[in-house]
C-alpha cells in the first residue's frame, strides 16, 4: 500500500490565520477555524487555537503551526496575532515577542526591522483584506513567544536574525522531509558574506570546520558559509551569485568524498572515504600492507593516523585535495577560483591544493 507523505503549512500561512481570526472575532464573532488564500492559488482552512474579543477594536487569536511531517524546528510552535482596527484603511504589520530582529544586511528585510518576510506580509494583507469592513484597516503585531528558545535549533544566529525566529514561507505550503527546504535555508549565508563586501567566502560543511575556520586561521564569521552535505548545490548557487573565488576548508571525512565526485556528502548518498585514501595513499607510495590497513580503517582519523607511521600524511592528502579541486572547478565551470584546505578534527591541516598552498587566501578575504 502506498504511504501518502502530510504537508505542512508555513508560519507565514499560520500567521495570517491568526491575523484573519483574530479580526474575524472583532467583526463577527470568535471563531475556531479560519480559510486563508495562499501565493500559489489555493485556499487551506486551518484550525485556530483560540480567538477573544478584547474590546470593540481589539481582539487576539492563536495558531498552532503544523509543518505536517517535515523536519522542522518551529513544528507545533504558537503563533499570536494581536490586532486593533483602525479607521485609516492601512494594514500595518510588526513584530512582538519571539519573532527575531534582522542584524546583518543581505537578507530579505532591512536591518532593524523583525523578521517577517515580505510573501508572508503579503498572506496577512490578502487573508485580511477578505474580513476588513469597508474602509477600515488594522494593526498588526505577530509574536511566537516561544520562538526565544526555539530559535537556538536554528541557523538564525548566524544568518543575523537575533531573539526569535523568522516568519517565512514563499508558497504557504511545506512539503514533508524537503530537502529542497533545507537546501534554501543554506543560501542567505552567501547573500549575506556578499552584503560584506567579501570578494571570498569560505565553504565548510558544518560546524567542527566553522569553528577550525574562526580559530586557526582567523576567518570573519560573516565570510563563513556552511553547506552541511549540499556542497553541489552550494557551488551552483555560488556561480549564479556570481562569487569568484572559494576556499573550501573541512574534515577529511567529508571532504575526501568530493573526490570521487560525492558533491551530497550525506552518508546514506555515498560513501568511498576508505577507497579514496586508499588509492592516493597508492599513488603517493604506500605499501600493499599499508593499503588494505587504509581500507579496513573505521574512520578517516583512523586511516590518517596510519598515514601517519608511514610518514605519507601530507603526500596523500595533498594528492587528494588536488583531484578535489579539479571537480570542483569542473562542477563550477571553471568560472571560481578554488582552494582547497583538508583538516584534521583538531584543525591540523592535512593537505592543501597548490592554491592554498602559494597563495594562503585565508589572509585576504576583503
Amino acid at each position: 500500500m502506498a504511504r501518502f507523505l502530510k504537508y505542512g503549512l508555513t508560519t507565514g500561512a499560520t500567521a495570517a490565520a491568526a491575523a484573519k481570526a483574530a479580526v474575524t472575532a472583532i467583526v463577527d464573532e470568535p471563531v475556531d477555524r479560519v480559510v486563508i488564500p495562499t501565493p500559489v492559488g489555493l485556499r487551506f482552512e486551518l484550525p485556530v487555537k483560540s480567538s477573544k474579543k478584547i474590546s470593540e477594536n481589539i481582539a487576539e487569536a492563536i495558531t498552532v503551526k503544523d509543518a505536517g511531517q517535515d523536519i522542522d524546528a518551529t513544528d507545533n510552535i504558537e503563533i499570536t496575532a494581536n490586532v486593533k482596527l483602525t479607521d485609516d484603511g492601512k494594514i500595518t504589520i510588526r513584530s512582538g515577542e519571539g519573532i527575531g530582529t534582522i542584524t546583518k544586511a543581505g537578507l530579505q528585510v532591512p536591518i532593524g526591522q523583525g523578521a517577517i518576510n515580505p510573501v508572508p506580509k503579503a498572506m496577512i494583507t490578502e487573508a485580511l483584506k477578505e474580513i476588513l469592513p469597508a474602509g477600515k484597516g488594522a494593526d498588526v503585531l505577530i509574536s511566537a513567544p516561544e520562538g526565544v528558545n526555539i530559535t537556538k535549533k536554528t541557523m538564525n544566529d548566524k544568518l543575523g536574525v537575533k531573539g526569535g525566529i523568522s516568519i517565512l514561507g514563499t508558497s504557504g505550503v511545506v512539503k514533508p522531509f524537503s530537502l529542497e527546504a533545507c537546501r534554501r535555508s543554506l543560501v542567505p549565508q552567501i547573500d549575506i558574506a556578499i552584503s560584506q563586501g567579501y570578494k571570498r567566502i569560505l565553504y565548510v560543511p558544518g560546524n567542527i570546520g566553522e569553528r577550525i575556520a574562526r580559530e586557526k586561521f582567523g576567518v570573519p564569521e560573516d565570510a563563513i558559509v556552511q553547506t552541511g552535505d549540499f556542497v553541489g548545490y552550494m557551488l551552483d548557487n555560488a556561480v549564479k551569485k556570481g562569487i569568484k573565488e572559494i576556499i573550501v576548508l573541512g574534515h577529511s571525512g567529508k571532504l575526501v568524498k568530493l573526490s570521487a565526485k560525492i558533491f551530497n556528502t550525506h552518508h546514506k548518498v555515498g560513501d568511498a572515504r576508505n577507497e579514496v585514501i586508499a588509492a592516493y595513499a597508492g599513488a603517493a607510495g604506500a605499501s600493499q600492507k599499508v593499503i588494505i590497513e587504509l581500507l579496513e580503517a573505521n574512520t578517516t582519523d583512523e586511516a590518517t593516523e596510519i598515514l601517519r607511521q608511514s610518514n605519507l600524511v601530507e603526500p596523500t592528502y595533498d594528492l587528494i585535495a588536488k583531484r578535489i579541486h579539479d571537480r570542483i572547478s569542473d562542477r563550477v565551470e571553471n568560472k571560481i577560483k578554488i582552494n582547497i584546505i583538508i583538516v584534521a578534527m583538531d584543525g591540523t591541516v592535512l593537505g592543501m591544493d597548490k592554491n592554498a598552498r602559494c597563495d594562503k587566501p585565508w589572509q585576504n578575504l576583503q
